[in-house]
């Protein structure tokens, strides 16, 4: 054996010791990984810092950014919203729905993130429907992770992968070839958790009720939202709601007003009503047809007219506490202007030992009173820097979203998927992409470096390095011969089997981004020894790398561990059988397409 082949050997051990023990981080393991190559020669210097400069990383971090600007305008989680509105609350139509969404959005932006978009909407579909979140989060995040074989940008591994055979002189795979491959995978995921997930997913979980339930049952708040529209001919109109004493006479509490496609919500208490308005009261039902009647309001959603508070993505509920000696003592809520100052409606106030929920506008606010208030997030969550009042209760919701935007981020994201169809390059497309993000304010210059996560981009760039070394000391002939001399002789489709099979045990111990840099050079090699197809053979490699089901190890399986309550043996449950169908349906996909 020579030297260098035995010394990159040796770093190759050394790297999967590091990755397998966790004793420094991933990317720091990276960095060792390079330095050590460099330290040994056995990479020249322009060598052991080309990751940094190499198409995968650029491709990757531009992902990053464009899926960030679809997040942070809304659209992903508009379409998840809608995904679940469609599928209502039965358990199996909603894991289905939502994971093919989820799948989907994956093929464009990195899986965590896919997964990530529908967690919290899925632990609050759990709430309401009772479903425990064990039941749903594990398809979903499979279905996350099998959607980024869909495209060439969808994994960090096809990314890797282009590089890689761009690196030894092949031609790289165009954004949608891995479909044929990635889509049967997906459906057939998403089948297999449809018909038997009730055999393989866990079969207790408690639904933990969240902060927003743990206000409404201690503080016995109403959290029925009723839809309203005012007739021309109606009474209401030129009237206010203190005029028609909707909190004294009918305990409803006016949200928002919806006019000509604006939303005013936890409106002055002298805004006068329109014709034409659409209002969201909160309150009983039957209070609520009382105030209908007397006004002749009509319903705006037929069959629909009320919801849970539960179920706006808007608003929520908040307990506030008044600071002592804070400057709003002594005042009341109507001196405060408190809906306009504070955008916040208030419920119930705790005053010693006194609970009130009527004539709350007069009453003078004292040190230590606790308010139940409701209001949009974002003002929400203003209380918590106030030095009036101490916000006492989490708050839910999403930050950095920006309703305006959306056309513009989604038409970005399409040019930039459009440009990978012409003669411009993978990661040049979606750079250009990102770049019309920032010039048409999509998301600021300074988000889309808070959008990267650089530990990956680290992590991919220190371990390119070694897939150069493997290639160019002949540490990839070497192993290639020996596993050469275990296959030799068999059929094709069995060495397809031992190739995917290896794959995917190098996955479930070290990263799939290193996995898909070691073994994509064994495999170019293996195929040239064995008279295979090069591309098809690094191709299931890459794809085969992404099957990581059978852990917690995957950053996805990770993610969902703790909201799921799951343990060890449950991914060994459901992962162990859809990583064998992964692998039967991947093989003969790829054989029947390359070999």
């Amino acid at each position: 054996m020579e030297t260098e082949v035995l010394l990159t050997l040796l770093v190759l051990s050394g790297a999967a010791v590091l990755f397998i023990t966790g004793i420094v981080r991933v990317d720091v393991a990276a960095v060792l990984v390079t330095l050590a190559l460099a330290w040994f020669g056995l990479v020249t210097p322009v060598q052991a810092l080309s990751g940094f400069s190499s198409s995968a990383v650029i491709a990757m971090l531009s992902v990053m950014v464009l899926g960030r600007g679809l997040d942070r305008t809304g659209v992903t989680v508009r379409i998840a919203r809608a995904i679940v509105g469609l599928a209502g609350r039965e358990e199996r139509r909603l894991i289905a729905a939502v994971s093919l969404v989820a799948g989907g959005l994956s093929a464009f932006m990195q899986s965590v993130g896919a997964t990530a978009v529908f967690l919290p909407l899925l632990l609050r579909v759990s709430s309401l429907t009772r479903v425990p979140a064990s039941r749903l989060l594990l398809p979903v995040g499979y279905a996350a992770t099998i959607g980024g074989t869909i495209s060439m940008v969808g994994a960090g591994t096809l990314i890797i992968l282009n590089d890689l055979l761009r690196q030894r002189g092949y031609a790289p795979f165009e954004l949608f070839a891995v479909a044929p491959v990635g889509l049967p995978l997906l459906l057939i995921a998403i089948a297999f958790f449809y018909f038997f997930g009730d055999r393989v997913l866990p079969r207790q979980g408690k639904v933990r009720p969240t902060p927003q339930e743990e206000l409404i049952q201690t503080w016995r708040l109403p959290c029925r939202l009723s839809y309203l529209r005012v007739p021309v001919k109606s009474p209401l109109v030129g009237k206010t709601r203190e005029d028609v004493r909707m909190i004294s006479h009918y305990a409803l509490h006016l949200i928002s007003i919806a006019e000509e496609g604006e939303i005013v919500y936890t409106p002055w208490r002298h805004t006068r009503f329109a014709a034409g308005q659409e209002l969201s009261i909160l309150g009983e039902d039957r209070d609520v047809k009382r105030f209908e009647d007397d006004f002749g309001l009509e319903w705006v959603r037929v069959g629909e007219s009320t919801a849970n508070v539960m179920s706006d993505p808007n608003v929520g509920f908040a307990e506030v506490i008044v600071r002592p000696y804070a400057p709003v003592i002594g005042k009341t809520l109507r001196d405060l202007e408190f809906r306009i100052t504070y955008g916040a409606e208030v419920l119930v106030i705790l005053s010693g030992e006194e609970e009130l929920r009527e004539g709350l506008a007069d009453l003078p606010l004292r040190a230590g009173d606790a308010m139940v208030i409701l209001g949009r997030w974002g003002r929400l969550r203003a209380f918590g820097t106030s030095r009036n009042f101490v916000l006492a209760t989490p708050v839910e919701g999403r930050t950095g979203v920006r309703k305006r935007g959306a056309v513009a981020a989604v038409l970005c994201f399409a040019a930039a998927v459009g440009l990978t169809f012409t003669d411009l390059s993978i990661p040049i497309s979606l750079l250009t992409g990102v770049v019309a993000m920032v010039l048409l304010r999509v998301i600021p210059i300074g988000e889309v470096y808070r959008a990267i996560d650089w530990r990956t981009l680290v992590l991919i760039a220190g371990l390119l390095p070694l897939g150069i070394a493997m290639d160019t000391t002949g540490t990839a002939r070497f192993i290639a011969d020996r596993v050469i001399d275990l296959v030799a002789g068999y059929p094709t489709i069995l060495i397809l089997v031992a190739v995917a099979v290896l794959a995917t045990a190098f996955s479930l111990v070290i990263s799939n981004i290193a996995a898909t840099v070691l073994l994509v050079p064994l495999a170019l090699v293996m195929a040239g020894s064995l008279g295979l197809d090069p591309r098809g053979l690094a191709l299931l490699t890459g794809i085969c790398t992404s099957n990581s089901f059978l852990l917690p190890t995957h950053p996805v399986n990770a993610l969902l561990m703790g909201p799921g309550g799951y343990r060890n043996r449950d991914y060994i449950v459901a992962g162990g059988v859809l990583t064998v169908i992964f692998i039967l349906v991947a093989v003969g996909i790829v054989s029947l397409l390359y070999f």
